[in-house]
């Protein structure tokens, strides 16, 4: 029985550190720079290959933010059931704005399509719906997606804090990363900052705490007397 259940636990270490790693590399070839431009609506059509593949990715991203709070949940759920399963309904909310936001994306694609056809007439209504398109875009990944991910990742942390499933260092600095990227989105939310280095410099800890516990996991795993020590 401690051998299967050690077995388990490595296993869903394993799991999560792969699906980190996943979520990182996702998320970065999700970025569609032609988006963020001030010529979005005619460059979009030109440079149909780069949306669709960001859009692919963006879509492959719900895998590992759906996948990561329900890996660690037969863990987690030993020791704080009800935080456990709050992460995993954070994580599955976010799944779902990850996907309105590709839709939002691929919407983009088809009025820069139009915008492409009709040239200058109504040049006007194209714009002010594609910037309403963006400015959807823009709230639903960097404020609900990150947000509800994010909350997910502060209750796993809170679980990790108090059973010392993973060193203290590396869920203190999850438990400060996820603070400030909470801020940044919040800060992004109201118009304080937007999408710049005040954003970013805000969301690296904690992409940084997840690189690296997600190393820790794949190599060393859960600390395996913490994995048993709610075990009946």
């Amino acid at each position: 029985m401690l051998r299967k259940s050690t077995n388990s636990g490595r296993r869903s270490a394993v799991i999560t550190g792969v699906l980190f790693i996943a979520g990182l590399v996702t998320g970065i070839f999700s970025v569609v720079p032609v988006i963020d431009g001030a010529d979005y609506l005619v460059q979009a059509s030109t440079k149909e290959n780069q949306v669709l593949i960001g859009a692919f990715f963006q879509l492959l991203m719900v895998v590992p933010y759906v996948g990561i709070p329900i890996s660690m949940y037969p863990i987690l759920s030993k020791h704080n059931k009800g935080l456990a399963l709050g992460s995993v309904a954070f994580g599955i909310i976010a799944g779902v704005f990850i996907i309105i936001g590709v839709l939002l994306l691929l919407l983009l694609l088809t009025l820069s399509h139009e915008f492409a056809k009709v040239e200058a007439l109504n040049g006007s209504y194209f714009q002010t719906l594609g910037g309403l398109l963006r400015e959807g875009r823009d709230l639903v990944n960097h404020v609900a997606t990150t947000l509800t991910f994010v909350v997910a990742m502060l209750l796993i942390n809170c679980i990790f804090y108090q059973t010392k499933l993973v060193p203290r260092w590396l869920s203190v600095s999850g438990l400060i990363g996820s603070t400030l990227s909470i801020l940044a989105s919040l800060l992004f939310m109201i118009r304080f900052i937007g999408l710049d280095a005040t954003y970013m410099m805000l969301n690296i800890p904690i992409a940084f705490q997840q690189l690296v516990l997600a190393i820790w996991l794949i190599i060393k795993g859960f600390n395996r007397a913490d994995v048993l020590q709610k075990k009946v």
